[in-house]
């Protein structure tokens, strides 16, 4: 092992649900040199799924069991796992469909990375896609997994964090219909979602951070004239929050300029109002480079931002490039993970 990767972060890999292309997807970034050049990279799940992405990928590569994340080689012809020890024969897996043991595997390695990373023998998690019915299927309460992560951490709260390039993206309000999201876009809300995005820069970021609102309606509701939020809710709750915290936050900005100004590097984050309007501007711009990252848990946590893609599973075919970015973030902020522990409180 050289030099530059002696002092690389260990990121844990959940290999997401076995039917799905999470398992292929891992293990293609783990066989790439230039990516374990940069961290050390320690899939979780079941050996006997990893060595099937391996053959289904075609690669010249082994397996190996680790007991120990910090053990992990930098060999791009060694796939390191963490054994999960809940699906012996992949056979039993049948690709593309839901089946309640592959979710008790999915639960069962995001479980045990929580732990190691929690434990600090991993500098952070990085998650392929899981399949809520599975998961579901195991008689598990949880939504999905942002909420597993939430109760398996004790962190009081969760926001997600969209990064693509230097920008961050955060969502005031997330997955509800456009009507109840509108209607939820109140100042109390706002000085929330406002406050935290700019704690969530200052950890991950800049200590300084430039931090803009995006406008509800068109060109940021002209006076009054098509919408009144930003004139009662939206410019209210941002000087709140510049009052109390001193803050410079800017807006509102009428969405169709704000995300373009920031891409441009006017801002470090914005903060959109509802799911489609963060979403779409980000991934319009680079679909496979924009990256979920979780803020308000203790420990690191980044993820792809698409599902299991059951009808390509077991092919091969699927693209890397998303698990890619969200490996390369992971090591980007593994810098902060002291601060990230010390920033957001667990029971």
């Amino acid at each position: 092992m050289d030099e530059s990767t002696s002092t690389a972060p260990t990121l844990g890999v959940t290999i997401g649900d076995p039917a799905g292309i999470g398992p292929e997807i891992s293990v293609a970034c783990a066989a790439m040199a230039q990516l374990r050049r940069q961290a050390r990279l320690v899939l979780y799940g079941d050996a006997s799924i990893v060595a099937r992405a391996v053959s289904v990928l075609g690669l010249d590569a082994r397996v190996r069991t680790l007991d120990d994340p910090r053990q992990a080689s930098d060999d791009p012809h060694v796939i390191d796992v963490a054994d999960i020890g809940v699906v012996a024969d992949a056979a039993d897996i049948a690709f593309g469909a839901v089946q309640e043991q592959a979710g008790r595997a999915a639960v069962r390695a995001i479980e045990a990375a929580v732990s190691d990373a929690m434990a600090g023998r991993i500098d952070g998690i990085v998650t392929a896609p899981i399949n809520k019915e599975a998961i579901w299927a195991t008689g598990t309460t949880f939504l999905g997994h942002t909420e597993m992560l939430q109760a398996l951490t004790g962190a009081p709260f969760t926001d997600t964090m969209f990064v693509v390039d230097q920008l961050c993206v955060f969502f005031a309000t997330r997955h509800m219909s456009l009507a109840q999201a509108v209607a939820s876009i109140k100042q109390d809300l706002l000085v929330g979602s406002i406050t935290r995005a700019l704690k969530a820069l200052t950890v991950f970021a800049t200590p300084h951070p430039r931090l803009a609102v995006a406008a509800l309606n068109p060109h940021g509701g002209e006076g009054g004239h098509f919408g009144r939020e930003e004139i009662d809710e939206i410019a209210p709750a941002i000087a709140a929050v510049n009052a109390s915290t001193g803050a410079h936050v800017l807006g509102p900005i009428p969405a169709d300029s704000v995300f373009h100004q920031g891409l441009q590097g006017a801002y470090d984050g914005i903060v959109s109002l509802y799911h489609d309007q963060g979403h779409i501007a980000t991934k319009t711009y680079d679909f496979d480079g924009t990256v979920s990252v979780t803020t308000g848990l203790p420990i690191l946590r980044t993820s792809v931002d698409h599902g299991t893609a059951f009808d390509i599973a077991g092919r091969g075919t699927a693209s890397p490039a998303t698990m890619v970015s969200a490996i390369r973030a992971g090591i980007r902020f593994s810098a902060a993970k002291e601060r990230i522990a010390e920033a957001y409180p667990h029971t």
